[in-house]
């Protein structure tokens, strides 16, 4: 298995052809980051001169639709008549298909695979071997049971903190293995990482059809001043269990203690169930700003020293590496998943996952000097390797080889 951006594919220039591309995606009920990225890649092919049409639809949020969107998880008829009706009406060379959990299901991956249309599916997440989504339960990564049924998912009420539910998200794992839907009907999965590969691989995706295409994002524009006249270190993302944050406040109090840069702070960004936990033991020079507005976030990006990246669970990508890398901003990681790589982080900045000593090292390693020059390098990082421009020619490259595949479908 070979990363997508290193693969030859022996059609010669597709980027110079015009392509029908159908999206199929189930939006979640608060926005995520696999929304954003199924709207990026609309935006980018669109740009690029293809012909983009979208299904999506919305995960309910209220009880009663949520749960009758359940009860049609494991086959929703209306929703695979739907997409082969888009499918004879727009004539796609393509099916990109994202999350189906659980307003669209698997079936309508087999409704695509019945049309013979070339189907892509991007996997965000690890829900094909785990109930929640994200091999991670308690305070530790959980593998219980990857390659298995998901019995133990249920047993701990992996999905939502519920036997009940766990039940159905079982159901609808085993039913769709059981079927081969995916297994029968997707001609290519991607990952956006490599170590997120190895994990699919594990859980029984079939590695001669995986292949890795990393996502990217907008420019967020130039910095209006280097790192170094910023004090802020920025945590960004959702206070919960296996985020690092635990890990992340004891190394400040090193910090702290320590006497690090002069008047460093961090910010974090952010809300979810550790809040209150997580204020209440606060060291010194730590301040909580909650949610934020996208463009507020992006704006703090850009004007800040640094950005902490101390996740303990097997993160599938990370966006939040590339709005940092975009923002010219140093950033530290935990050795936890692929995030060094991603970002190319230097060895003195990838810190074990845990080791506050070794996470408070790392933060006040970041002289002025240093996070200039790491800034800088990180900004041409992201130019190279995550702009539109170079996800758009990944896509085409990732499309084009599946309808070489499929015998030169038509590439209008």
């Amino acid at each position: 298995m070979g990363a997508l951006g290193t693969l030859q594919f022996a059609v010669g220039g597709a980027d110079d052809r015009t392509m029908k591309v159908l999206q199929l995606h189930a939006g979640y009920r608060v926005p995520a980051g696999e929304d954003t990225v199924v709207a990026s890649e609309a935006d980018a092919l669109t740009a690029g001169g293809h012909d983009v049409r979208r299904h999506v639809v919305s995960n309910p949020s209220e009880l009663t639709g949520a749960i009758k969107a359940l009860s049609l998880s494991l086959h929703n008829p209306q929703q695979a008549r739907a997409v082969t009706a888009e499918i004879a009406e727009f004539e796609p060379d393509v099916v990109h298909v994202h999350n189906t959990w659980f307003a669209l299901s698997s079936s309508v991956i087999g409704a695509a695979g019945a049309a013979d249309v070339p189907v892509v599916m991007t996997l965000h997440n690890y829900r094909l071997g785990c109930l929640g989504a994200d091999l991670f339960r308690g305070d530790a990564v959980c593998t219980a049971c990857v390659g298995r049924l998901p019995l133990r998912g249920i047993l701990h009420g992996c999905y939502r903190d519920s036997r009940l539910l766990s039940t159905v998200a079982a159901a609808e794992v085993s039913v769709t293995r059981r079927r081969g839907t995916l297994a029968g009907n997707v001609d290519r999965f991607v990952a956006p990482s490599g170590f997120m590969a190895d994990r699919l691989v594990e859980i029984g995706v079939p590695a001669d059809r995986l292949v890795v295409k990393p996502h990217f994002i907008d420019d967020p524009g130039p910095r209006s001043a280097v790192p170094s006249t910023s004090n802020e270190v920025l945590f960004i993302g959702r206070l919960a269990r296996g985020k690092g944050l635990e890990s992340l406040l004891r190394a400040w109090e090193h910090v702290n203690r320590a006497g690090g840069p002069d008047d460093i702070e961090l910010a974090i960004i952010g809300d979810g169930p550790l809040a209150d936990e997580l204020r209440e033991g606060a060291p010194r020079g730590v301040r909580f700003d909650g949610w934020l507005p996208r463009d507020d976030v992006i704006a703090r990006m850009l004007r800040a020293r640094a950005f902490v990246f101390p996740s303990a669970w097997y993160e599938p990508f990370g966006m939040v590496l590339l709005e940092a890398l975009a923002a010219g901003l140093p950033i530290i990681v935990t050795a936890a998943s692929e995030a060094p790589k991603i970002t190319g982080a230097p060895e003195s900045l990838v810190v074990p996952i845990g080791d506050e000593r070794a996470l408070a090292g790392a933060i006040s390693s970041l002289s002025d000097a240093a996070v200039d020059e790491i800034g800088a390098a990180n900004r041409d990082r992201y130019e190279a390797m995550y702009t539109p421009q170079v996800g758009l020619r990944l896509l085409e490259e990732l499309y084009a080889g599946v309808l070489q595949d499929a015998g030169g479908g038509p590439l209008r």
